[in-house]
This record gives structure tokens, sequence and C-alpha cells, in this order.
């Protein structure tokens, strides 16, 4: 995670006011409560004039008063709790001209995917009077905090009105989840009550449309499936969109996994979803995946000849030409892709691919029922990986640039079939995993072939400096003949799996 960001394991549960505050040393895990903290926290809650954060579950806030003052944005967790990014306050960044507050840019990359260029404005307004007790183990360490709060808000949305309410919370710190559930069992046990909203600002501001991925009916059409499909592949897009900012590891990839499965769905459903909007983003995705490809295929390759170079005493020169070059042209790309991040295209291209899953443009088989149509399209796309096998089968031992174009084209066929059959998962019961798992090692197996391929012609480029050493020529040989090798590995255990 990101430097200052947190996992937040919680419970939360309405209270009457009048209820006093529990002894947790009834819980045999707690062997002493301190004495409550006082803490008055005033927090202004920020999103965009659709609430386009609070319909993916976001929070941002400005807090002052408490321990913990300062910006705070909340994102769901990938399992359970959610993600808090802080940012302590600064009086000479927050605060501009006028007053105007501005959001620490380091938040505002998390949220672009989501904000797209749109502003940013006050929604509610939070005051909390809090109690907070630290629970303690036998060896004095924290287990959780409880939060005993009055609260009173206003919602700055048009029509909002002010309310109060009392509630309780209790956080994980280094406390196990039995501990919450045994705490969970005792807080109810004395007259807590779920919460009636997930956080202080859905009680505020009331409940807002959240966007997601929309479930299959029981007898889904073709259009029910693919727009689905598309609704998936888009929350896996925007989740690592925060992730390539950030830099994090394989962040890139997933990016354009993503983008790619969106553009293959389009592209195997001609019929079902057809028309210039569908065209448009389409062609939008191409470039995307381009850029996003240019990043990925130089880092592939770096880390490719970190690992060749692994027990060889390779020269600088050597080095440089096999990892440093990628790395400088990974680099390169990465900062193209940030700069494609920013551009409003891009935040068009979300926007119309979010139009196509709420308002898509419907073909003549749109409402084919789901199973069909997935199918049809899945047996087209076996169709043309046999037959792309048969070319490359029928190709000249000695025409090796042409084996290797066919083998390139076995491989892009898998993965046109992997993500055609991916979405049967979706359906109930889920139908043609056992495609897409053959697919995909095919996918891969192939894949790993043709990164040999490329990454012998880096070798040869090398080789080729009139500046070698004996030396330096002899390891490049044997790398070399290690690529030359593990590609055909990589065949061989292609066509066992082929048969």
């Amino acid at each position: 995670m990101p430097a200052g960001e947190i996992m937040e394991i919680e419970l939360k549960y309405d209270v009457d006011p009048t209820l006093p505050a529990p002894d947790f040393t009834e819980l045999s895990a707690v062997a002493g409560v301190t004495e409550p903290a006082i803490e008055n926290l005033d927090a202004i809650y920020y999103d965009t004039e659709n609430l386009d954060l609070a319909a993916n579950k976001i929070t941002l806030r400005r807090r002052s008063g408490g321990h913990d003052a300062g910006w705070h944005l909340k994102r769901p967790g990938r399992r359970a709790g959610r993600r808090e990014l802080q940012v302590p306050l600064n009086a000479s960044h927050d605060e501009g001209a006028g007053g105007v507050i501005h959001v620490p840019d380091v938040l505002l990359e998390q949220i672009r995917v989501h904000s797209r260029g749109r502003a940013l404005r006050p929604i509610g307004a939070i005051s909390t009077h809090r109690e907070l007790s630290e629970l303690h183990g036998d060896d004095g360490q924290v287990l959780a905090i409880f939060c005993n709060d009055t609260v009173t808000a206003q919602s700055l949305l048009p029509d909002g009105h002010a309310q109060a309410w009392t509630e309780w919370e209790i956080e994980l710190v280094d406390g196990d989840e039995k501990l919450l559930r045994k705490a969970d069992k005792f807080l109810r046990s004395i007259g807590a009550e779920t919460a009636s909203s997930a956080s202080k600002l859905a009680r505020t501001i009331g409940p807002t449309p959240t966007r997601g991925v929309p479930s299959l009916g029981r007898e889904p059409t073709a259009i029910d499936l693919v727009t689905t499909a598309i609704a998936q592949h888009l929350r896996h897009l925007t989740e690592q969109d925060p992730r390539v900012r950030a830099h994090e590891d394989d962040a890139v990839h997933q990016m354009r996994v993503a983008t790619r499965r969106i553009r293959s769905v389009i592209a195997t459903y001609p019929s079902v979803l057809a028309g210039p909007r569908t065209d448009a983003v389409a062609g939008e995705l191409k470039l995307l995946a381009s850029i996003l490809g240019n990043a990925r295929d130089a880092e592939v390759q770096a880390a490719r000849g970190e690992q060749l170079l692994i027990g060889e005493n390779a020269s600088a020169a050597v080095t440089a030409a096999l990892v440093g070059e990628q790395r400088h042209r990974e680099q390169l790309a990465i900062n193209r892709t940030l700069t494609s991040l920013d551009n409003p295209r891009y935040f068009e291209l979300l926007d119309e691919i979010e139009r196509l899953v709420i308002e898509p443009e419907r073909g003549p088989d749109a409402d084919r029922k789901a199973r069909a149509a997935l199918r049809d399209a899945v047996d087209e796309c076996e169709r043309k990986l046999r037959k792309a096998d048969k070319r490359w089968r029928s190709t000249d031992d000695s025409d090796a640039a042409e084996r290797h174009a066919r083998l390139h084209r076995i491989r892009k066929q898998a993965k046109q079939l992997r993500y055609t059959a991916d979405p049967g998962s979706l359906l109930s019961p889920p139908t043609k995993k056992a495609t897409a798992r053959r697919a995909k090692a095919i996918q891969e197996l192939l894949g790993g072939y043709n990164d040999g391929a490329i990454s012998r012609g880096q070798i040869a480029r090398a080789a080729a400096d009139p500046r070698l050493s004996a030396a330096d020529a002899f390891i490049l040989g044997r790398l070399d003949a290690k690529e030359e090798a593990a590609m055909a590995k990589s065949l061989r255990r292609y066509r066992r799996l082929r048969r």
C-alpha cells in the first residue's frame, strides 16, 4: 500500500445516547481498557457534483482536531475493511487565495479515475464529540480502539438537512477478527444495533446510487452478458489506475489486460453490441492498450535480462544493453502512460464505456439467450485457433520468420478464445471454464516463446557491438543458447497441450 495508508477494519453501531459505555474487560482477551480520551473532530467531505466518489464507495475528507487531523481518503479494500490514505494538514498548501481548499496531489492521483477532471466541492460537514478508549491485551498490546461518538451533521447538497445521532465504533489494531466477533456479540447483547449507514457521510447525505458490476438474472440475454462482462473489466481497469499512478508492481500489466478484455468482448460479439459509439470505444481502447503495452513490454524484457544475468560475470556494457536500455525505455513509456491518464480523452473513454454498459448499442442478436451467444462465440474462436495451428504446422521448417509469425497468431487466437470464454463464469451455473483454462495455458506458453524471441533479438544487437570483448561475446552466446533452449521447451509443451 502507498506510504501513509492503513487498512481499516471496524464495526459500527447505532446506540441510544443514554446507553452507558460498555465494559470490555468482560471479554477474556481484553486485560484492560484506558480511560476515555476526549477528541472534538470537525470534518468537511468532498465529492464531485455527480457524487462520483460516493458512487464508488470512496470518501474524501479534511478533518481538524484529534490525533489524526488531516486529509483522509477511504476506499474499499480488496477483501475486508477499507484502505485509508492519510495526509497531514499543511496550512501553506491546503488553503489558497480566497480561502479555497486544495486537495493534496497524492490524494487526487488516487481518485482521478473517478473524478475525471470534474471539480471537487464540499458535500457534507460533520462534527463529532469522541470518547476514545484503547483495549489492551495481557502484554499491553493495543488490540482495538473503541469510540463513543456523538455526531452532528449537515448535508451540503441541495435540499440537504441537519441531523444528530450517537454511534459506537470498534476498530482492530493488533487484535484479530476473533476478538471482533466476540466484541460484536457482546455489544449487541447490551443494546447496540447495526449502524443504519455504512459511514457517517452516507448517513449525512442519504443513499446514493452505487456503480458496480450488474448481476445477471436467471435467464440473461446476450446483451446482458456482454455489458456485465464489460462492467467487470471496467471495474478492474479503474482499480488499476491509481496503482499505475503510484508505480505499484504489475499495475501496468493488469490495466493493459483489463483494457484488452473490454476490447475483446466488443470484437467477439459484433452482432450483440454494435454501433458508432461502440466502434469509437474499441478504437480508443486499442490506443490505450498500445500505450500501456510499450511500458509492459519493456518491463518484461528488463526483468528477463536481469534473470538471464544471474550468476553471470557480465560487464557493465552487457548489463546496460540487456537491462539498462530496457529500464530506460520502460521509464519513458511510463511517463507517456501517466501523461495519457491525465488526458481528457482518457476520461471521456471511461465515460463512454460506462455509457455502453448503461445504454448499450443493441445489435440484431442482443436478445438472444446468453448461453447460446456464448457457445457460438466460443465455437468460432476455437475454429480460428485450430485454423491458425494448422497453418503453423504446414509451414516449412526452413522459414523461421513465417513460423514465428504464425505461432504469434496462435497465441493471439488463444488469448481471444480465453477472453471469449471467461464471461461464462458469470452465468449460473458457470460454463466454459475448462476452455478458458486451456486457452490461458496456450497463451502463456507461446507468450514465453515470444518473449524469448524478443530477448534473443536484444542479445543479437548487443553482440553486434564492435567494442565487445571476447568475454562478453562468450557470455552473450551462452545467454542466447539459454533462450533458444527455453523456446524449444515451450514449443514441446505446446505440442503436448495441443494434442
